[in-house]
């Protein structure tokens, strides 16, 4: 068999000629003076940092991410704006305006009419915070939520909106944010991923999801997020076959360990290595995923406080209850997706059904986590891709309206994992349209989340194609006034 190999081998190409070079001192030697990166590409120098370890000391271990695909409108959650409401129907003043890009959807608008939430805000907890009637029980925990207000970015659709927060760069093939935190800070369970994807969908219009969003990008296969799903089989292709039992399975995996090892030593492509530790993962995986996976053990109190639906496979509560296991059990990055919030019409009946789909769950993980002790190591973060027009999007009606893509602006919040409780930070005008306090680009929000984590943002970083990349590109600052 190792006679196969080597006789595949003999196809000489650069991958084998740069492998076969290197081997020996003498040939390190001549590869790093005719190639100066030849042993750099993919190694991380003195400017980056050794995998696993952190910078410095975290304020937490782990994120929880419950991702609000679409764009959930800050003006019916979190942005309380009573102007606004006031002046319903009238033009949107050209100086607020500006010269804002604007979408396909609204740019050959004949007018832009204000329009006000249909929904009144109330002030909660010793924070007083203001946070919309449509989240009751998000209102309950006020004084665990950081609500940043003033968040921005430059993509303005959807897909790209969507990959710029999820990976730093608007177009793909970008490792992903739970790829970056597998990477720089390892794992903590050998048998589960580091970083895993769970979905679910509401009543609205859904935009997709795609595995790009969990990609690793030019990172060693091993951080790619690995997606969850409902039914019988959470992972797919996990389950033995009929007739294959686990001893099978065992000297099977053990025999294609060592045709790869041979591979490896033939070719020297990392992959190989990476593809070993990826079957080991599933093999223990089978074990290790239908246990943590399993919601009929919860107890009462706990299927009260996410609602009934945490026990119905593959809904919003069912997969924050999930995330609430698999971050005790060491998941490093859990990442969530909701889809349903966009709402260019019929916004009023859509968001209603949305917050309703969310409210509950959202605010019993942060609960959970508290009263198991698991909320000042875990990061909590919801929120969406961009914001909502403070104009209608087409006919204005007393009981229905839409807002367009509004990337100047919007909220999202955060909880737990070494981040102030109880505060507000950032502030748009009276209309809900533009940031006139504490801006928050997206690079300084991913900054921010890898700080917490203890990594340095400007220092987690992978040489691909002669080029230093991080997740925060070249700019990015923690926003240090909302860490505890």
């Amino acid at each position: 068999m190792e006679k196969e190999i080597l006789e595949h081998g003999l196809s000489w190409n650069r991958r084998r000629f740069l492998s076969t070079m290197s081997l020996g001192i003498g040939s390190m030697a001549l590869g790093s003076l005719l190639m100066p990166d030849l042993f750099r590409g993919g190694i991380m120098d003195d400017e980056a940092m050794t995998p696993g370890l952190p910078h410095f000391a975290p304020k937490a271990k782990r994120v929880i991410y419950l991702f609000q695909n679409g764009a959930p409108s800050q003006q019916e959650l979190f942005d309380y704006k009573p102007k606004l409401r006031e002046m319903t129907g009238q033009e949107i003043p050209p100086s607020v305006r500006g010269n804002q890009r604007l979408t396909g959807m609204t740019a050959n608008q004949a007018s832009f009419p204000l329009v006000g939430s249909f929904v009144d805000f109330r002030q909660y907890g010793e924070s007083r915070t203001w946070i919309s009637d449509l989240l009751p029980y998000t209102a309950k925990i006020a004084d665990e939520l950081c609500i940043v207000r003033s968040l921005y970015t430059e993509a303005i659709n959807h897909d790209p909106a969507l990959t710029f927060i999820q990976t730093g760069a608007q177009q793909g093939n970008r490792p992903s944010m739970g790829a970056w935190l597998s990477y720089g800070l390892g794992n903590e369970n050998k048998n589960l991923p580091a970083f895993t994807v769970l979905l679910s969908r509401g009543v609205g219009n859904g935009q997709g999801v795609y595995s790009k969003l969990w990609t690793n990008g030019f990172l060693d296969s091993v951080h790619q997020g690995v997606q969850f799903s409902k039914g019988e089989d959470p992972v797919l292709y996990l389950r033995d076959p009929d007739g294959l039992n686990r001893k099978d399975r065992r000297d099977m995996l053990d025999n294609l360990a060592e045709l790869n090892e041979l591979s490896y030593k033939t070719f020297g492509d990392p992959e190989i290595v990476t593809k070993i530790k990826q079957y080991e993962m599933a093999y223990r995986m089978q074990t290790a995923v239908p246990e943590v996976m399993d919601l009929s053990k919860e107890p009462d109190d706990i299927v009260k406080l996410y609602g009934p639906d945490c026990l119905v496979p593959g809904t919003y509560a069912a997969n924050c209850l999930l995330a609430r296991k698999l971050s005790e059990n060491g998941v490093r990055f859990v990442q969530l997706y909701h889809q349903g919030w966009d709402q260019h019409g019929n916004l009023p009946y859509e968001i209603a059904k949305q917050a309703k789909d969310v409210d509950q769950a959202s605010a019993a993980l942060v609960i959970d986590l508290k009263q198991r002790g698991l909320l000042d190591e875990t990061l909590v973060i919801w929120g969406g891709e961009f914001g909502r027009t403070s104009y209608t999007q087409g006919t204005l009606t007393k009981e229905n309206y839409g807002r367009d893509h509004h990337p100047r602006c919007f909220s999202i919040w955060m909880a737990g994992g070494g981040i102030k409780p109880g505060i507000v930070y950032g502030e748009t005008d009276e209309l809900g349209y533009n940031i006139i306090r504490d801006p928050v680009h997206v690079h300084d929000f991913q900054a921010t989340i890898l700080n917490q984590l203890g990594l340095d943002h400007e220092k987690l970083i992978f040489k691909h194609l002669g080029r230093r990349y991080r997740l925060t590109d070249v700019s990015g600052h923690v926003v240090k006034d909302i860490i505890a």
